[in-house]
């Protein structure tokens, strides 16, 4: 299959009738860090709110309370160490953001500021100013990030999701983003897709949401290709028993 995870109920049918489904792990890795660092930069630089005065032909310098941070020094915490976080992750030590990660195991790794288990994200939301989740979806992250989660960032912190849906307590987030307690959010994967015409999400003004086409890229297909050429040389070599 094109994606990294094999977690949609078609695959997991399949697997129940004994086919091996194989993922493209890695082959849209670096598009989908890109896609969330466009992301991170749209926020930092009010990109929305400047596209929509300039829709309206109204010339908004960002002076005063408008007037966008710094991104050296502020906080990035990111959930899920695999292909998309490590390359995200590059990303944004190059803007000056200090990086913690949390994720399945809790070995140090080198250059992160901090490295934790998800169970143990709460010592860490307090001081964060970004929260991306690059994460797959399990039984550890599913609903993951739920409303006592999100009430314990810092008011102002912004969501960045390119994992799952699932891994965020939707309706929580919505309320934190109208209330200002979330500052804004880009989101290319939501718990219902396509996202309902009636979702607010669609309307808010601190949210940028995508069709979840953050990992779509002309190069992908081959990337795919080739990963699947290696399992099929791995299976035949093995005599077919790599699908035991």
């Amino acid at each position: 299959v094109h994606s990294a995870g094999i977690d949609r109920p078609i695959y997991i049918e399949l697997q129940s009738r004994g086919v091996r489904v194989t993922p493209s792990v890695g082959a849209n890795a670096a598009v989908v860090a890109q896609a969330a660092l466009a992301g991170l930069l749209a926020l930092s630089r009010r990109m929305p709110l400047l596209m929509q005065a300039q829709a309206k032909q109204h010339w908004l310098p960002l002076h005063g309370h408008l007037m966008p941070r710094d991104l050296a020094g502020q906080r990035m915490t990111l959930v899920g160490w695999g292909g998309i976080g490590q390359t995200l992750a590059k990303y944004a030590q190059m803007l000056g953001l200090h990086v913690t990660v949390a994720r399945h195991g809790v070995a140090q790794i080198e250059g992160m500021s901090k490295t934790i288990g998800y169970k143990d994200l709460s010592q860490v939301l307090p001081s964060t100013d970004w929260l991306v989740l690059a994460c797959p979806l399990s039984e550890q992250t599913r609903g993951l990030i739920g409303a006592r989660q999100l009430a314990t960032l810092p008011e102002g912190a912004q969501v960045i999701n390119v994992s799952r849906g699932e891994v965020i307590d939707e309706p929580a987030l919505i309320a934190c983003l109208q209330s200002g307690h979330v500052a804004g959010a880009y989101l290319d994967v939501f718990a219902h897709e396509p996202l309902p015409a009636t979702s607010p999400l669609w309307r808010l003004p601190n949210v940028i949401a995508t069709p979840h086409c953050a990992g779509f890229s002309d190069g992908n297909a081959q990337r795919v290709a080739h990963i699947f050429i290696d399992h099929l040389r791995i299976a035949i070599r093995s005599e077919l028993g790599w699908f035991a």
